[in-house]
């Protein structure tokens, strides 16, 4: 058994590998992309009364966190961030007395209460937001997991937390439009890797696998930029797909079988993956570079555009999804709260 594993993942990575050298052979080098996106900060202002504003949903790690990190870099240290602080992220500079901000607003994202608690901290201190970018993410092979708000915990992190987080801070970004300042949202998700959606199973309450779960979220984000950029036409939207990217996403998933599955698969793609650092290179340019004009955009790995390949919405399912996410949110934030166990009284 063990010996004929060995050789379906041996083939898979074969196969794997020949399909990254020819669909990213004639794309721009790591190194290309890295001077374009230089060159797009550098042109931007500097000084801290005109400093951009970035906001990082998930950037406590992985991808996010490398999308922080790259964004620190760039900005050299001159952008108000607002996410956990890290070891290696470029400080405000001056002598400690800048206004610019890193602050981490915590936030357990499967809740849409606490989205709106989180969104509501941010507009009181930031009423000028230029980048949203989102990225949580939760990897389970469990069946459907409702919270008490009734939303699956893996849909809820995947879509749900991302358009109340947009939804919310949407009028920042258009102030910061409206100044005549770069504003873009990005959800890194699955861009090109989703599927149909069942609009008489919407939330998939009743047809839930792990299989529709992965179909159905990035088919939503797609729907979910394409709806706000209906409403902010000058605002940049985008859904990208990262890739394989060398995270801890899977080793800290609550399934044991897909953290045993990680360490034994992670190694054997490391060398078509790339570390989240490059990740955030690759996806910061969908931003400096590919997405040249405000709308929604589907972009890929590697920063490509995808335009509409592998698509699954459509006018009437962008209706029926923006339906259904307004109706399941307000019953979120309407729905009890979870009773406290009685403490046991003391004799």
């Amino acid at each position: 058994m063990f010996l004929y594993a060995s050789i379906f993942l041996s083939l898979l990575v074969a196969l794997l590998a020949f399909y990254y050298t020819q669909t990213h052979s004639a794309m721009p080098s790591l190194a290309a992309i890295r001077q374009s996106n230089a060159a797009f900060f550098r042109s931007k202002p500097s000084v801290a009364a005109d400093a951009p504003t970035a906001i990082f949903v998930g950037g406590t790690s992985g991808i996010g966190e490398g999308m922080a990190l790259t964004y620190a870099k760039y900005t050299e240290g001159k952008s108000n961030i607002i996410i956990r602080i890290f070891a290696s992220m470029p400080a405000p500079p001056g002598d400690g007395t800048s206004k610019l901000a890193r602050e981490f607003v915590q936030c357990d994202a499967t809740l849409m209460k606490n989205v709106h608690s989180a969104t509501q901290t941010i507009l009181s201190k930031y009423p000028q937001i230029n980048y949203l970018v989102m990225s949580p993410g939760l990897v389970t092979l469990s069946g459907r997991d409702e919270t008490h708000e009734g939303i699956d915990r893996k849909l809820a992190v995947h879509y749900y937390a991302r358009w109340k987080f947009l939804h919310d801070l949407l009028p920042s970004l258009k102030a910061a439009e409206g100044k005549g300042e770069k504003a873009a949202v990005v959800s890194v998700m699955a861009a090109g890797h989703g599927g149909k959606i069942d609009l008489d199973d919407l939330g998939l309450k009743k047809g839930y696998s792990v299989s529709a779960s992965m179909m159905t979220g990035p088919t939503y984000n797609d729907m979910m930029m394409e709806s706000f950029a209906e409403q902010a036409p000058n605002i940049t939207f985008i859904h990208t797909y990262p890739g394989f990217v060398r995270t801890p996403i899977g080793a800290s998933s609550p399934s044991r079988a897909l953290r045993i599955i990680s360490h034994v698969f992670f190694p054997l793609v490391w060398p078509i993956s790339v570390s989240n650092i490059e990740c955030g290179e690759y996806t910061w340019s969908s931003v400096t570079t590919t997405a040249t004009k405000p709308g929604a955009w589907r972009i890929g790995s590697r920063g490509e555009d995808l335009g509409k390949k592998n698509y699954f919405g459509g006018e009437v399912q962008r209706k029926k999804v923006w339906e259904h996410t307004v109706e399941v949110i307000r019953a979120a934030l309407a729905s009890p709260a979870p009773e406290r166990p009685k403490a046991e009284v003391q004799k």
